[in-house]
């Protein structure tokens, strides 16, 4: 059996989906009908009830998952900055004990 090949769906066909479970009541069935595996209209249902506020406590929204992607990106690209620097004068300072010798 070959691996499914990765598949990318915009928000509103995840909506959509979503939509079908919540008429149906059946996410296999639906996953079935949609060509997609139970776990994943699983975690489209899941994501959709937190977005929708009916989550467990402190479950993150899809806005709040793309504010933390950005801010951990942010704070990676400012780690680099500050680093550079240092790394920078290390490398500097190790190349010119080496030209004395």
């Amino acid at each position: 059996m070959s691996p499914r090949k990765r598949r990318n769906f915009t928000p509103e066909q995840k909506a959509d989906a979503v939509r079908k479970v919540r008429e149906v009541g059946n996410i296999a069935q639906v996953a079935r009908d949609l060509d997609l595996t139970e776990t994943t209209l699983r975690d489209w249902v899941r994501q959709a009830d937190n977005d929708d506020g009916h989550g467990p406590e402190g479950a993150l929204t899809t806005v709040d998952r793309e504010e933390l992607r950005r801010l951990k990106r942010e704070n990676r690209t400012l780690k680099m900055e500050r680093d550079f620097p240092r790394k920078a004068a290390a490398f500097f300072a190790k190349d010119g004990d080496q030209s004395s010798s």
